[in-house]
């Protein structure tokens, strides 16, 4: 029917929009036409499992042909909470529409979600306006030259232009051993570089020893891999970082070890006793062992090189979140955080530890989490996550905007992507939104340009992709294209992120092929100063720190939506077709180029009117064309 009864994205259905904190009054409002006679509307909410409540509206008035009614409640134990609306004397209900409106129905259909989260929830502050950039450590630049491998087995790649290795080991894995020399010195060397493209904030993958070049089977939690420089090294590397306004986070493995490690010691490599070898070890209780494990002991997804730990375990829980434990080594090493490997597969009170043992170096230090879904509704072995209700993550990465902005870019509908935007700004904690880790490249993924304007990967293996380039058309194509999405991801709630390489249109398949190094002769200079301009933008304008998202427009071709800061706004419009497109912004006419975007700033109101980095009239603009 066309009736519109109810919208949870409209301020006219519901106040205040999205999630809420625990206490926060909310209210939602009802429209029923006149035809449908005397009704009864009641708002059915049910917490999580638990049975639902039917409670009465209140009738407040009636417009031409059309009944008001209202109810107001306030928030209560932080949660996911559940509602529809249930007309009572006429049987019928007003269920969720993809859209956020409702529908009438005579069955059982969607709910509209209300995420509760705890009042005192707070993320870093120094966060918000920043960007992201991304380091595999092995691949970005080799600070010391031709140094010699530190262990035996591992492959040094002289020839940084080379393909990293994929070919499979006897027992149909990969070795992951060879190595191009990326270290702490490389990154230490490029922290102005790093500085000039607006970066505040290094996320680097594993830094612990490790034997593979991704390092995430992680043999000592405690000693950086002797190929990237010692720990004080790294210490060094956060101070002078610091010095050009970056912060640096890490990646932390919790849910597995190497079974080449101190811990499992399954090769040897590290002497006597271990897990594997000694029954009366330490680190035995860490791990489950067993006949029913086809390796013996149980494993991350299969992986017998990736023994799977016992979070549970008090031992090992100290040792990762207690004093002089890992966080708190690398912590006072000088990191500002960690990201969490694998979040979902580690239990919330182990994420709760964590969390304390993170800021228990301070407010700003931040705890990101791996997660590829919708992070509020995600279920895990059966259980319902809550780390991200405000005692867990302060966010998660954010790949329902990633896919969201591919799809719409590689030909999908605006308004489908407009849809999945807005499901994640409406469950999303405030605190949680705006500290996204927003990307379209990441080492687990296609690297964002081939992924734009390459051949579909769909099942290919690693022999068709390996060596796989774009043709030049598709390249042009691609380097446009990803203009767009980068412009997307920096003016989307939460903070961008760079995947080393993206800004100069590196391409790659999947792992490793996403992983090679940092082709710093690159003679592709497009994408860097529109990336430093977007930068530059994030930092003058308050929309883009913690502004709310309106969508203005969304169709076939176009992505047209405002973010409203406290003293500015911005509207962004997104072309994906090959003609102009003329938009409405600020009650003006604007011009959107083709495969462009347009962006505009205005100051919300008079008294904040000034001429400086927005221009005189307190307005900006910046755009993008193809050509």
């Amino acid at each position: 029917m066309s009736e519109q009864f109810f919208n949870s994205f409209s301020s006219q259905y519901k106040t205040p929009f999205g999630a809420v904190p625990q206490g926060q009054q909310v209210t939602l409002n009802l429209t029923v036409p006149e035809q449908y006679g005397y009704v009864d509307p009641h708002l059915v909410l049910w917490r999580d499992g638990q049975p639902r409540q039917y409670i009465r509206m209140t009738f407040t008035h009636q417009t031409p042909q059309v009944n008001h009614f209202t109810i107001q409640f306030e928030a209560g134990e932080p949660g996911l909470y559940f509602y529809y609306f249930d007309l009572y004397t006429d049987f019928r209900r007003i269920h969720r529409c993809p859209n956020g409106s409702g529908y009438l129905t005579w069955v059982e259909g969607a709910a509209w979600q209300l995420t509760v989260y705890e009042k005192d929830f707070a993320t870093p502050v120094c966060l918000k306006g920043g960007v992201f950039y991304q380091i595999f450590p092995d691949r970005f630049c080799e600070g010391v030259k031709n140094k010699p491998m530190p262990f035996a087995g591992r492959v040094y790649r002289e020839n940084k232009h080379g393909e990293p290795y994929f070919w499979p080991n006897e027992t149909g894995g990969y070795l992951n051993m060879d190595y191009f020399g990326g270290d702490f010195e490389g990154i230490r060397q490029k922290l102005p570089y790093l500085e000039s493209l607006g970066v505040t904030y290094l996320y680097l993958n594993p830094i612990f020893e490790a034997h593979s070049n991704h390092r995430y089977n992680t043999a000592d939690y405690l000693r950086a891999d002797p190929l990237l420089g010692t720990n004080e090294e790294f210490s060094a590397l956060c101070a002078e970082a610091r010095e050009h306004g970056i912060r640096i986070i890490l990646d932390g493995v919790f849910s597995h070890t190497g079974s080449d490690s101190v811990y499992f010691n399954r090769e040897g490599r590290y002497g006597v006793g271990g897990a594997y070898h000694d029954p009366n070890s330490r680190y035995r209780p860490w791990y489950d062992f067993g006949s029913q494990y086809p390796c013996g002991y149980r494993s991350w997804w299969g992986f017998d090189t990736l023994p799977e730990v016992r979070e549970e375990n008090p031992d090992y829980q100290d040792f990762i979140c207690g004093e002089g434990g890992v966080i708190d080594t690398w912590m006072k090493l000088g990191a500002s955080g960690f990201r969490l490997d694998v979040a979902d597969e580690l239990p919330d009170f182990f994420i709760e530890r964590i969390r304390q043992a993170v800021k228990a170096h301070g407010a700003d230090k931040l705890l990101l989490g791996e997660v590829w879904e919708d992070a509020t509704t995600k279920e895990a072995y059966g259980v319902r996550r809550t780390y991200l209700l405000g005692k867990g993550l302060d966010s998660v990465m954010n790949y329902p905007f990633k896919e969201a902005v591919l799809n719409f870019l590689r030909g999908g509908d605006g308004q489908a992507a407009a849809q999945a935007i807005l499901d994640i700004c409406e469950h999303y904690p405030a605190p949680a939104l705006h500290s996204l880790f927003n990307f379209m490249s990441t080492h687990d993924t296609v690297r964002a340009i081939t992924a734009l304007a390459g051949e579909p990967l769909d099942n290919h293996d690693r022999n068709w992709q390996s060596g796989r380039r774009m043709s030049p058309e598709a390249y042009e194509h691609g380097v446009k294209l990803l203009a767009m999405a980068y412009a997307a991801i920096f003016t989307l709630p939460g903070v961008p992120s760079i995947y080393y390489g993206d800004e100069v249109a590196m391409q790659g398949y999947k792992d490793p092929f996403n992983r090679g190094y940092y082709e710093w002769d690159s003679t592709e200079t497009r994408l860097r100063p529109i990336l430093t301009q977007l930068a530059l933008l994030r930092k003058s304008c308050d929309a883009f720190k913690e502004g709310r998202f309106e969508l203005v427009e969304a169709g076939p071709d176009l992505l047209h939506y405002r973010r409203v800061g406290p003293t500015q706004s911005a509207e962004i419009a997104l072309n994906r077709s090959n003609a102009l497109r003329v938009i409405t912004a600020f009650g003006k006419a604007a011009e959107v180029n083709p495969m462009g975007f347009t962006i505009l700033v205005e100051d919300n109101a008079t008294a904040h009117l000034q001429a400086g980095p927005a221009g005189p009239g307190g307005r900006t603009a910046l755009q993008y064309q193809k050509g």
